[in-house]
């Protein structure tokens, strides 16, 4: 299901079938709202990682947001590259950006639309927002192509 960058609030569709799956060990899983928690009151953000050619995250990179910001944020370019390259350098592949929302639902916002263009304009990465909004943080996970947003569903898994 694709659909277009919303306006705020917003009815979250169920996830089809035929999205495909985003998986994530219970340690990246945890990492990554760890990471969110400790940046309140801003936004949070990372990379993660996996297999070359999976879609199983087994690793999260937290990183700074360098906007320092609760409504954005902003990989610091330099603090990407170290990433990456340790990140190629064991034979792995950097799936995607993870970041927090602090009080909105965990869907991305025009501005994530925008940096999503510009950051991945091959639609390649995964987006996972985790977010705040509740007592219970809930994460999700999306595509987003040509400005057209598609949820992944997340799945869970030992490690």
């Amino acid at each position: 299901m694709s659909v277009s960058a919303p306006t705020f609030p917003v009815s979250l569709p169920a996830v089809p079938e035929t999205a495909g799956t985003l998986t994530l060990t219970d340690e990246a899983r945890q990492a990554m709202v760890d990471h969110a928690l400790a940046g309140l009151p801003n936004e949070a953000c990372g990379l993660f990682s996996g297999t070359v050619g999976g879609t199983t995250v087994d690793a999260f990179h937290p990183m700074a947001n360098a906007a320092a910001s609760r409504e954005i944020y902003l990989l610091d370019g330099q603090e990407q590259l170290e990433v990456e390259r340790a990140v190629d350098e064991a034979g792995r592949a950097v799936l995607g950006v993870m970041h927090s929302h602090t009080y909105t639902e965990a869907y991305p916002s025009p501005t994530d639309v925008d940096d999503a263009s510009r950051s991945d304009p091959l639609g390649i990465w995964f987006f996972v927002i985790v977010t705040l909004k509740d007592p219970d943080p809930a994460v999700r996970a999306y595509r987003i192509l040509d400005g057209e947003i598609t949820e992944v569903r997340v799945a869970t898994r030992p490690g």
